[in-house]
C-alpha cells in the first residue's frame, strides 16, 4: 500500500512540474471561446429541461410473450401548456398502459391520442397543471455545423444532456414500418436507448428536431425528425388522431439547384427534392418521374424541399390531378399527376 501512495505522490508531483512552466498563450485565447460554449449549452438545457419527459410504457407484446409484464422506456417533451407531449411512435407502441416521470420526479398517467408510424411520432397527454411548454423552431433554417443538443432519458436516466452540432441535412431514415422519412437531421449529439422522442434544440433552447435513431455499430451517427415535419404530424394527431396523407411514389432528398437554372427557368426557389428512387406502379411511375430529376413545383406551389412537399401531399390531394414540374438535366418538364391514399399496414 505504501509503494502505491507513494506512485501517487509522485505522479502528483511530476505533474506540477510539468503545469508550473509558462501559461499557453493558445490555450488562455481559447477560454472565452469555451466559456461562451459552456454558457450557450447550459443555457439551452436551462429553457427546454422542464419540458422534457421520461415515459415508461408496458407493452402489450410483452404481456404475450411472458408471465410477467416488461416495461420499456422513452423520453418525450411537452410542446403545449395543456399536457400534450410528443415522442416517438415506436416509444408508445402496442401498450398497454403509460406513465410519465416529470421533470420533478412526479408520475402522471399517460394516454395515447394518436400516432403516425410513417414519420414514427406519437402525441400522447398528460393531466400536469403548470407544465412547461418547449419552445419549437424551423427546421428548414438549420445550417451544418450548427450546435446540436439532445436531451433524454437514456437507460432511464433522467434529463441525460449531450452536444454536438448538426452533421447533415436532408437526409432519408427507414421506419420501422418500412417507409422512408426524409428530410431528416444528422447529428453527432450521442443518443442511446431511451433517448427516442426527446428534443434535439439548438444554442438557444429551441427545439429543431425528435430525437429518434442512431446507428449503434457506428461513432456519432444519429438521426432526429425535423421539427416542421413534427409540427405538422402532431396537429393532425391532435385533431384526428390519424395522419391521413396521400402518396406518389418517391425516395429524394434536398439538393441546390445552380442560379443559372434558377434565372434561365424563372424559379421562385433555389433547391428542390432530387428523385433517388421512383417505386414501381406508383403515381410517380406512371407520371413519368425519373431517378435523377429535380422536383421544383407541386399543385403550381413551389418546393424547396422535401417538407415542403410533405405539407402538399394532405388527404385533400388524394385522387386529385395535380401539375408537378421537375427538371430533368437542363430542360424543365411539367407532368400530371394523381396522389393516392396512402395505406398503413397494421404491422407498421
Amino acid at each position: 500500500m505504501k509503494d502505491v501512495q507513494d506512485l501517487d505522490l509522485r505522479f502528483a508531483s511530476d505533474t506540477q512540474a510539468v503545469s508550473a512552466g509558462p501559461p499557453d498563450a493558445s490555450a488562455a485565447g481559447d477560454a472565452p471561446l469555451l466559456d461562451a460554449y459552456s454558457r450557450a449549452v447550459t443555457g439551452a438545457v436551462d429553457r427546454v429541461a422542464p419540458s422534457v419527459v421520461h415515459i415508461q410504457v408496458v407493452g402489450e407484446r410483452a404481456r404475450r410473450r411472458t408471465s410477467e409484464p416488461e416495461t420499456r422506456g422513452g423520453s418525450g417533451f411537452a410542446f403545449t401548456p395543456d399536457g400534450f407531449v410528443l415522442t416517438n411512435a415506436h416509444v408508445v407502441e402496442r401498450s398497454v398502459s403509460m406513465e410519465v416521470v416529470l421533470p420533478d420526479g412526479n408520475r402522471v398517467a399517460a394516454f395515447l391520442v394518436g400516432m403516425d408510424p410513417a414519420t414514427d411520432l406519437a402525441v400522447v397527454r398528460i393531466d400536469a397543471p403548470q407544465l412547461a411548454a418547449a419552445v419549437l423552431g424551423d427546421s428548414s433554417k438549420l445550417k451544418v455545423g450548427q450546435i446540436a443538443i439532445a436531451i433524454g432519458s437514456p437507460f432511464g436516466y433522467q434529463t441525460t444532456v449531450t452536444a454536438g452540432v448538426v452533421s447533415a441535412l436532408g437526409r432519408s431514415l427507414r421506419t420501422r414500418s418500412g417507409r422512408l422519412v426524409d428530410d431528416v437531421i444528422q447529428t453527432d449529439a450521442p443518443l442511446n436507448p431511451g433517448n427516442s422522442g426527446g428534443p434535439l434544440v439548438d444554442s438557444a433552447g429551441v427545439v429543431i428536431g425528435v430525437n429518434t435513431a442512431m446507428i449503434g455499430a457506428a461513432q456519432g451517427i444519429c438521426f432526429a425528425i425535423g421539427v416542421n415535419t413534427a409540427v405538422f404530424v402532431a396537429s393532425r394527431l391532435i385533431r384526428d388522431g390519424r395522419v391521413t396523407r396521400s402518396y406518389i411514389g418517391v425516395g429524394g432528398q434536398n439538393t441546390p439547384i445552380s442560379r443559372r437554372f434558377v434565372r434561365f427557368h424563372k424559379l421562385e426557389r433555389e433547391s428542390g427534392i432530387r428523385v433517388a428512387s421512383v417505386e414501381a406502379d406508383s403515381p410517380a411511375a406512371r407520371a413519368g418521374l425519373e431517378e435523377g430529376d429535380i422536383i421544383v413545383a407541386f399543385g403550381g406551389v413551389p418546393v424547396a424541399g422535401i417538407d415542403d412537399l410533405h405539407l402538399l401531399l394532405t388527404d385533400s390531394r388524394v385522387g386529385q390531378a395535380a401539375e408537378m414540374i421537375v427538371l430533368r438535366r437542363t430542360e424543365k418538364l411539367t407532368l400530371a399527376i394523381v396522389p393516392v391514399e396512402y395505406a398503413m399496414t397494421e404491422e407498421a
